[in-house]
């Protein structure tokens, strides 16, 4: 079993962090919201997320990049709510709905060293980046218990620098979905403003603190940077800047997937051009852009 880097920081540093992290939500900055509600008082922002973390489910998932799931799976916990308000949401029933119930920081901890007891090669938090501070004191918790295995930290990509500094040293692996490269078109579909200049420095971010991504003997990932983009029709993403941006200011290196998998979920048949899925030509066009690039870690599974 590869170990988290988490294992090697100073004694009381998961609760310092944690410490930092929940001071956070008297006026909430967690996120790249920046709301300013007291989330500690009850008071909600865009991610409707309290002081309590919230879960939708848990479990191994084996529907994740090969590099994550291995033989035993990726074990997945589904945070409920989102910091972003994407109108094609395919999770809509847990980011928009809000689908799940809310756990304590021991309940949390418990679900972590389950997953790791039924033999998941890695904790991969989905839908993070408004649950951070509950996260880490979870951590901490676990950690004490035996939580060894690497942290997988996927994001919609519209997280806070500020709080990328408190899981340096913590998360294992950064598996950012950007979902645009046009500021625009985050603030029309996914209610971000300056959804691009968010992620790039979010990315950047990510980068430096864990570099390329890393596989073990066993071709499983322990350490590193996995980028994720999802085709949409007509290229609303802009999908060629995503990739001359990961190219020219992150890393060639830079493990991508480039997902076909959209379909129009949610509000997307309110909106003409999200409201029909991809075609094959586009989503070739899209790989043959990230090759263009100069990626050389492209994976289409």
């Amino acid at each position: 079993m590869v170990k988290s880097g988490y294992l090697k920081l100073p004694p009381g540093e998961l609760a310092g962090r944690a410490k930092k992290a929940v001071a956070m939500l008297e006026d909430c900055t967690v996120c790249a919201q920046e709301c300013r509600v007291n989330r500690l008082k009850g008071e909600k922002g865009v991610c409707r997320g309290g002081r309590l973390a919230a879960v939708s489910s848990y479990g191994p998932h084996f529907g994740e990049e090969d590099v994550l799931v291995g033989i035993n799976g990726s074990g997945t916990i589904f945070f409920t709510y989102c910091n972003l308000s994407c109108k094609f949401c395919q999770n809509c029933d847990i980011s928009h709905y809000g689908e799940g119930d809310e756990v304590s920081a021991e309940e949390l901890a418990g679900m972590m060293l389950d997953l790791q007891k039924r033999g998941c090669h890695n904790i991969n938090l989905v839908s993070p980046s408004h649950f951070v501070p509950q996260f880490l004191e979870a951590l901490a918790v676990a950690a004490g218990k035996g939580l060894a295995v690497p942290i997988v930290y996927n994001t919609g990509g519209y997280d806070s620098p500020e709080t990328l500094d408190l899981l340096d040293g913590i998360v294992d692996i950064y598996m950012p979905d950007i979902k645009f490269a046009d500021d625009d078109a985050g603030r029309k579909y996914s209610g971000s403003a300056g959804y691009f200049t968010v992620a790039k420095k979010a990315v950047k971010k990510m980068y430096e603190q864990v570099g390329d991504l890393v596989l073990d003997e066993q071709g499983i990932a322990c350490r590193g940077l996995l980028v994720r983009h999802l085709v949409l029709p007509g290229n609303l993403a802009r999908s060629e800047k995503v990739f001359e941006f990961l190219a020219g200011e992150v890393s060639k290196n830079t493990f991508i997937n480039i997902m076909d998998q959209y379909y129009p979920a949610f509000k997307a048949s309110s909106y003409p051009e999200l409201s029909r899925r991809i075609t094959g030509r586009e989503f070739q066009e899209a790989v043959d852009a990230a090759r263009r690039a100069g990626l050389n870690r492209i994976y289409t599974g």
